[in-house]
């Protein structure tokens, strides 16, 4: 009798007590319940997946939002500079046989200035140091070509002032090296005149030397004369200076194959030359002071300078 009772208030009491109670009871009342389990375990094993269209349909995860470890995952900032702007220095080098002189310097931190001389060539400086003393700058290179009377051969533009016409017809404007009002230093092919109407500094000169780093073709490869240059690698590097005597289509040449500065070169403009090259260097480069000027030099309209931002 005290078995069945037991039995009873066991069936309303749970298994754990008849397994405690009764071993053999309790076990058999396990198989059972194992064996009715089994049909619903085999249907849910056996449900069809999820079509492969309605996983792929799914949205991703989200990222993770702590910020250090979205910006472990952001892709670099191409725009970003890989290193800071090195200080000007001093460049002299030799390329196929032409002796290259002059400064390079990173546009992050320098700038050039264009500086005209409205009354014409000697008016107010006669040579690049006297220039770059009166305006404390690092560097004086001659610019831009000019006419008999002084007038400049193309378009000017100092502080925002505009001398000069547009040069549409020759080479010798074919390249124009301009500062954006934003400070953006640039290196361009010769195109329409509105496309510098927001331009500060701007100096129309030429030809074109190389582009997009390769060395121009049709250049003159006759005429041999000391050079006055301007070059870029497409972003903040450029180099400003002189060269020996040579032609343009040797230098274009020798430019595309070998850059005087510690990068390679993508666009270089030709400034006027021959006679009218001046370089004048400062002690506050190092390597500096010095001026290279020849004896029968004559003077200019308007200067390239450079001077910290």
């Amino acid at each position: 009798m005290a078995r069945t009772v037991s039995e009873r208030t066991c069936a309303s009491s749970g298994l754990t007590l008849v397994t405690r109670r009764h071993p053999l009871l309790g076990m058999a009342m396990l198989r059972a319940v194992f064996a009715l389990s089994l049909p619903v375990l085999a249907f849910s094993a056996c449900r069809p997946a999820a079509p492969l269209d309605a996983i792929r349909g799914q949205a991703p995860p989200a990222p993770p939002s702590h910020p250090a470890v979205t910006a472990l995952l952001a892709p670099p900032n191409p725009q970003a500079p890989s290193s800071p702007a090195k200080a000007p220095a001093l460049t002299q080098v030799f390329i196929r046989g032409i002796h290259f002189e002059g400064a390079s310097f990173d546009a992050r931190s320098h700038r050039l200035l264009v500086i005209d001389q409205p009354n014409g060539p000697a008016s107010t400086f006669a040579t690049c140091q006297e220039v770059a003393r009166q305006h404390d700058a690092l560097l004086a290179l001659n610019a831009g070509f000019f006419t008999p009377d002084g007038d400049p051969l193309g378009l000017v533009i100092s502080k925002g002032k505009r001398t000069g016409a547009w040069n549409s017809a020759s080479s010798l404007g074919s390249g124009i090296f301009s500062e954006s009002a934003t400070g953006h230093l640039s290196i361009t092919r010769r195109g329409s005149p509105t496309a510098f109407l927001d331009a500060r500094e701007l100096i129309q000169a030429g030809p074109l030397l190389t582009e997009n780093g390769g060395a121009v073709g049709g250049l003159d490869a006759g005429k041999i004369a000391v050079r006055s240059i301007l070059l870029t690698d497409g972003g903040t590097r450029w180099w400003i200076g002189k060269t020996s005597a040579c032609s343009l289509a040797g230098l274009g040449e020798a430019l595309a194959s070998q850059s005087p500065a510690a990068w390679p070169v993508q666009h270089a403009l030709n400034l006027d030359g021959g006679r009218s090259t001046d370089l004048y260097v400062s002690a506050r480069i190092p390597g500096g002071s010095f001026e290279r000027r020849g004896f029968l030099n004559r003077p200019v309209r308007n200067f390239l300078i450079l001077k910290p931002k």
